[in-house]
């Protein structure tokens, strides 16, 4: 064997050289790798008798892509693109041996390699569009090349993981080989090679599958119409689409590939790639709390309880299901009961109809649920997860009788969205047990988990908080209390705005259709309507004091009846409302106001700015951690678009003296209750930023 630097060795088994690779964690194409790949390469070409090479990772993938901490630095090492070319001109036949997962620039390295072995678990894929990105190593023109453009485009715009079956079918990968076996199947591979005479295959050569759609501008029209809706916004997943219609239509392989070299420079430094690179490391960063060490001990979960079993309760309890752990579900009436259990299943069979699940796996995950009408149906539970009403007074009854009914040890957790989780541990005698746990709805496919530290909650069930929302798939972020945590507490701040330009002579859907633009799901008053605006309004108490209150006297209660801030016909789809333009008018008129005209510039300046003045408020009081932590939470449970990298960089993107300037233009139109944040004030000054 030999050492060719700290992360590559080069042994030979006969005519077969194998260049192994071992880069802890994920074997990133890092300098210290390509320098060791390159030179491994190079002194294999000159050891006598060789005739083939095996490229293979030790640890628990294959080259699992670019080190995305190396961009925007100076480059350091040999370029990918000279590695490749060293693979390709290779005098013998270069075989991947791949498992794990194969992903973007490791990715692209394999399919330089004149044939890909690979174990049954083994995914492959290009996914560099979730970073704003596309593949820069040749992966957009040698893509198509086997899998042909329709593929190739599907691929590339969402970055997909092709498992191994799959992978063998489309010709991205030669042979499967048996799992714990990949270095011998691959030299076993590497000798049927030569012994058949093969030829030294290069992806880069191979035209034939481009041929078709040569020409075929129809292809790439369709596929964007088709995929307008989730590509809004986004620069990168176009940019994917001309690289491939490049490689289909371009004379040579080298014209298509420095079409895509040229586009992905554009995108690399750009603001959209930026945003999303932050957003993939501040979501990573969410897990880390300053005062948790990693190695603080948990409390071992292995079954959950569940008060309530309405849309919040059922939803929450599906992420448990699914990750195999079995839920308690208590609820007050055999009738509630039924009917949310009814529509777990439900949930789940339109995931089966969608081929998402099979029928079996429909099965396994409602027999993990069990129902109870009986609070000491939580007695055996690790973890119980409240999740009634927003009544402070419901909730402090209930975890006061949990005190006699749940084991010592086992995490309390509240799924308030805004009370105060202080006041609820209040009710226990074990309020260090107490954390919150705030899903968003539905709660079964939102990502983000705000974990609530209240002031005696303990260290461990704040670990035990975050761990067992990765552990079911979520983004958990930490908030300390305050009315609306970080995410509610960012969305009261725009509402107030929305709703006083509403009343100034802005309409809901001028409002609604600056923040879409902006990238925005929807504006403040659809979502409304998708809510129901009777939401906490009572007829009785109703003293028509808002235009909320009279739209509800009116029937206008949103979605549900089919108005609201605005009409939708019979499928739902919203158009301005003349009932509504009225009432907002009269109402105006009322207050003794005259309605002027709003620029779409002020509309987004109010919404966006007064978001980052309290989000600063939040920061500046030790309710967020980081800053990171706040787009984090607005990403992941809100719709900030990712490629504006949430509220506090798209603030650092403006520049803070500008959003201060704004803001303080605005003034008086802001609200009596509007403050500028301390901590905004001071970074503006001193020419500081949030994320950076």
């Amino acid at each position: 064997m030999t050492t060719i630097n700290a992360v590559t060795t080069l042994t030979t088994d006969g005519e077969i050289a194998v260049l192994s690779l071992n880069h802890p964690p994920v074997n990133a194409l890092s300098a210290v790798l390509r320098e060791g790949l390159m030179a491994g390469l190079q002194q294999a070409k000159v050891l006598p008798g060789i005739r083939a090479l095996v490229l293979i990772c030790e640890g628990r993938t294959f080259l699992a892509g670019a080190d995305i901490g190396e961009f925007g630095k100076p480059a350091q090492g040999p370029s990918l693109y000279l590695i490749q070319d060293e693979i390709e001109a290779a005098p013998y036949p270069v075989v991947a041996a791949i498992h794990g997962t194969s992903l973007g620039g490791g990715f692209e390295v394999a399919l330089c390699c004149h044939y890909r072995v690979a174990v049954p678990s083994a995914k492959c894929g290009l996914p560099e569009v979730h970073l704003g990105l596309l593949p820069g190593a040749g992966g957009t023109q040698r893509l198509p090349r086997i899998v042909g453009a329709a593929k190739a485009l599907e691929m590339v715009t969402s970055g997909t993981h092709v498992g191994g079956a799959d992978s063998l079918a489309m010709g991205l990968f030669d042979q499967l080989v048996p799992e714990g076996e990949l270095l011998a199947g691959a030299k076993q591979f590497a000798r049927q090679v030569l012994a058949e005479g093969r030829p030294l295959r290069k992806v880069r050569d191979a035209d034939d599958k481009l041929l078709p759609d040569r020409g075929n501008a129809a292809l790439f029209a369709d596929f964007r119409a088709a995929n307008a809706k989730r590509f809004r916004g986004f620069l990168a997943p176009e940019y994917n689409i001309r690289c491939i219609e490049a490689a289909v239509n371009s004379a040579s392989f080298e014209d298509g590939k420095q079409v895509e070299r040229t586009l992905f420079l554009e995108l690399v430094s750009g603001i959209q790639s930026q945003a999303q690179r932050y957003a993939f490391f501040a979501e990573r960063q969410a897990q880390k709390i300053a005062d948790v060490p990693a190695d603080t001990p948990t409390v071992p979960v292995a079954r959950v309880g569940i008060i309530g079993a309405g849309t919040m309760g059922g939803g929450i309890a599906m992420n448990f299901a699914n990750v195999g752990l079995p839920v308690t579900l208590v609820e007050t009436s055999q009738a509630a009961l039924d009917k949310g259990l009814a529509v777990v299943r439900r949930n789940y069979e339109n995931s089966a109809k969608r081929g998402k699940l099979s029928s079996a796996q429909v099965e396994q995950r409602m027999a993990l649920l069990t129902g109870a009408l009986d609070l000491q149906a939580l007695a055996g539970c690790d973890m119980v997860i409240e999740a009634v009403f927003e009544n402070m007074a419901i909730k402090k009854e209930i975890f006061a009788k949990l005190d006699a009914i749940v084991k010592p040890g086992a995490v309390l957790a509240t799924n308030t969205s805004a009370l105060n989780v202080n006041e609820i541990a209040s009710a226990t005698a074990r309020p260090e047990a107490v954390v919150g746990m705030h899903f968003f709805s539905p709660a079964n496919v939102m990502k983000l988990l705000e974990v609530v530290r209240g002031d005696k909650t303990s260290k461990p069930v704040v670990a035990t908080a975050m761990q067992i929302g990765k552990k079911i798939g979520k983004v958990a972020a930490l908030s300390g209390v305050c009315p609306g945590f970080i995410g509610n507490r960012i969305l009261a701040a725009r509402g107030a705005q929305s709703q006083a330009m509403l009343l100034e002579g802005a309409m809901p859907w001028d409002i609604d259709r600056v923040l879409y633009d902006f990238g925005m799901p929807m504006g403040p008053f659809a979502m409304s309507d998708l809510a129901g605006l009777d939401i906490g309004w009572s007829a009785e108490t109703s003293k028509g004091a808002s235009i909320r209150d009279l739209l509800c006297e009116a029937g206008r209660r949103g979605q549900k009846t089919s108005a609201g801030y605005y009409d939708y016909d019979a499928a739902r789809n919203a158009r301005p409302s003349e009932v509504t333009r009225q009432i907002v008018a009269d109402f105006v008129a009322r207050q003794g106001r005259s309605p002027r005209a709003i620029s779409d510039t002020e509309i987004l300046e109010r919404c966006t700015y007064a978001m980052v003045n309290e989000a600063a408020k939040i920061l500046d009081e030790g309710i967020a951690q980081r800053a990171s932590d706040i787009d984090t939470v607005w990403i992941n449970g809100y719709g900030w678009p990712v490629y504006r990298g949430g509220p506090m960089f798209y603030a650092d993107t403006v520049g803070l003296p500008t959003v201060v300037a704004q803001l303080q233009a605005y003034g008086e139109m802001m609200g009596p209750g509007f403050s500028l944040s301390p901590l905004l004030l001071r970074k503006a000054a001193a020419g500081e930023h949030f994320t950076r």
